[in-house]
């Protein structure tokens, strides 16, 4: 897949055509691990940490149901000004306690306060008991595709052999799946896999190797090109995700860190050895940051 617009610093992120005609942005914002909220109170300090994003110059903002904060973000957009139209808003139904689709996705509408979100996802597989429940939850995120509320359908958290049971019957292709990925964890064949059947990949946890993974062996490629080319260990990592035509998300609340990526991004690109450098090195160690419990304690994949 290819970038549907320039890297060039002034169109900072470009935009992902997906498979079905609409455009991602590649850099996302993101609502979960650091803004997930676990009461049921309104958290203004959230409004805020996203009104800062937006203000900064994110345009693509990954919620979740799960994550309990729609009201939040859909209170953020509000506020920021920004027309609807230049955002890009995604949601996902949750993983494992599903409410009847229809009424989850009316719901998630209702919090955001919006008329349609740009991305919905399936957050996980693990509702599941058979391929059967599988095929169902799919046809009904085709169902609210074709209402229209939904732009663009995917899914997230999803192995080869899920994506394969859904395929089996799918009218209308994911558009994208959200997975946790990083140089130590890249799961095998699964990326090759997607761009066999034009789904993209979205990309969560993508700096765990500095924040959850340290002593690993990308420590010093990371650092020694930060040093080459005058930007963040961080920034590298991101890079890392861009330069494999993946979309990458930060749920960074640092304001100086969220200019930082939106103005370093752009200025650089890792040659293809530094990118299969990195890749390489990732392979020599595992780790899986999230949903452990939902995988086998040894699964690469």
């Amino acid at each position: 897949m290819a970038f549907a617009s320039s890297t060039s610093k002034g169109s900072f992120p470009p935009t992902l055509k997906l498979n079905d005609g609409n455009e991602i942005p590649v850099f996302a914002y993101g609502l979960g691990t650091a803004n997930y909220k676990r009461d049921s109170g309104f958290d203004k300090s959230l409004v805020d940490v996203t009104k800062l994003a937006i203000e900064v110059g994110y345009r693509h903002l990954d919620g979740a149901e799960v994550y309990g904060n729609e009201e939040e973000l859909g209170a953020a957009i509000k506020e920021s000004g920004i027309p609807r139209d230049q955002l890009f808003v995604t949601t996902k139904i949750h993983g494992e306690k599903q409410k009847p689709t229809q009424e989850a996705f009316d719901l998630s509408l209702k919090k955001l306060g919006l008329e349609y979100v740009d991305l919905y996802l399936i957050h996980g597989p693990w509702f599941a008991t058979s391929n059967e429940d599988l095929q169902q939850k799919w046809a009904d995120l085709e169902a609210m595709k074709a209402s229209g509320r939904a732009k663009s359908i995917g899914v997230s958290n999803f192995l080869q052999e899920h994506l394969e049971a859904i395929l089996k019957t799918a009218k209308i292709l994911p558009a994208i799946n959200q997975i946790e990925y990083h140089p130590y964890l890249q799961h095998g064949d699964l990326v090759a896999f997607h761009k066999k059947h034009n789904i993209a990949v979205s990309c969560y946890g993508p700096l765990i190797p500095i924040t959850k993974a340290k002593a690993g062996p990308v420590d010093a490629i990371w650092s020694e090109l930060a040093k080459k080319y005058g930007v963040s260990e961080s920034e590298i990592g991101l890079r890392w995700i861009l330069d494999q035509g993946l979309v990458a998300l930060t749920t960074s609340s640092n304001r100086s860190r969220l200019e930082g990526y939106l103005e370093k991004l752009p200025s650089f690109k890792l040659t293809e050895d530094e990118t299969a450098q990195i890749a390489e090195a990732g392979n020599q160690k595992h780790f899986r940051a999230f949903w452990g419990r939902k995988f086998d304690a040894d699964d690469r994949r």
